[in-house]
């Protein structure tokens, strides 16, 4: 199996694992293992994975760290292990700081099992950095940063590759985190930003502030739907137009006699209803591909779902009456229903509608 076989396969077993993972050595066992195994190496070889890998450091003596990964007879790799569940902010690495100086590994990795933390030395050589250039969340996997991880496997090591990336995911993931927390909560400083930039020579008042404020976060939500749309639209446009040419050349169809008309099954997609869903996606694209994310309607809702499968509900936009409500699906696929005066206010309720995609484990 290749190494995405491997790691669907992980990904997918991730839900049946995690609530009795009650220790380090569960989560190590369940979860660390396969993942390294993902990455080709045999992790019942000493050759090339060392458990309890011990180097001492000075006066420290007989610290360990969970693994270390060779390639070549040299150590690549340091990986220290916390159970399920640890957050990693909060996580002391003293023994990989330390090992990370007196041995020849250049990537030293951070995990709960779930979460996985890369770090290097890009700021000084020979000491690893304080923040991670990448971070994986095996339950909100992006393509992108497993196409990164990809390149620390046995069979496609590249170390000079993912070096020569590593700064730059370091700081795209980091603003990134900026932009998160500014579309959710503006600062002063980011709201008076664009205050004098449609504002010029304006003053930047308490009461401009607060009337400006509301404006910021409807204009950052619109251009991020917006962007979502055209994405959708493009992808529609590439699709049918891939279909036409592996056709070959078109021919207009012969005319067929006129057939009576199907009965109107009482449904209508509003450009209302489109626009919730573009939200939606906008939402959900933090966690998944945002072709996942369908929508369905009926004759009382617009069913939004993962994978078209009704079986996995994201949310549902009922807005066929005058009070609008946007239904929200709990762990239990019971359906809250919120109301809401305006589309964009889907936005206040991200991290419900994420809760729920994180929860289907995929």
């Amino acid at each position: 199996m290749s190494f995405d076989e491997k790691i669907a396969t992980l990904i997918q077993r991730l839900p049946n694992l995690v609530d009795h993972l009650h220790t380090e050595e569960a989560t190590k066992n369940a979860l660390v293992m396969p993942f390294i195994a993902a990455l080709g190496y045999d992790v019942f070889n000493p050759k090339e994975v060392i458990p309890e890998f011990v180097a001492d450091v000075g006066t420290k003596k007989g610290e360990k760290v969970d693994y270390a990964i060779k390639h070549d007879d040299e150590v690549i790799l340091l990986i220290e292990c916390k159970g399920e569940g640890t957050d990693l902010t909060k996580v002391q690495m003293s023994q990989l700081y330390r090992y990370f100086s007196v041995t020849k590994a250049r990537i030293a990795v951070l995990t709960n099992g779930i979460q996985y933390q890369f770090y290097s030395d890009l700021e000084k050589p020979n000491i690893m950095d304080n923040r991670p250039f990448l971070e994986l969340d095996l339950k909100a996997p992006r393509k992108s940063l497993l196409k990164e991880v990809k390149k620390l496997a046995k069979e496609e090591w590249n170390l000079d590759q993912m070096l020569s990336t590593a700064n730059e995911l370091k700081y795209t993931s980091e603003i990134k985190k900026v932009l998160k927390a500014q579309h959710e909560q503006p600062s002063d400083e980011f709201v008076k930003f664009f205050f004098y930039q449609v504002n010029p020579g304006a003053r930047y008042t308490s009461v401009a502030k607060e009337e400006f404020r509301p404006m910021v976060v409807k204009a950052f939500a619109e251009f991020i739907s917006e962007k979502v749309s055209d994405r959708l639209e493009s992808a529609l446009e590439s699709e049918t137009r891939l279909t036409v040419e592996a056709a070959g050349t078109v021919q207009e169809p012969e005319a067929k006699p006129q057939e009576p008309e199907e009965p109107d099954n009482g449904i209508v997609t509003t450009e209302e209803e489109l626009e919730g869903y573009r939200i939606v996606c906008a939402i959900g694209c933090r966690a998944i591909p945002v072709e996942r994310i369908v929508h369905r309607d009926t004759k009382s809702y617009m069913g939004i779902l993962l994978d078209d499968n009704n079986r996995k509900p994201i949310c549902r936009l009922r807005f066929n009456a005058r009070q609008k409500y946007l239904g929200v699906i709990d762990k239990n696929k019971n359906e809250k229903r919120i109301p809401i005066d305006n589309v964009i206010d889907i936005y206040r309720h991200s991290e419900n509608i994420l809760a729920t995609i994180k929860g289907y484990g995929s």
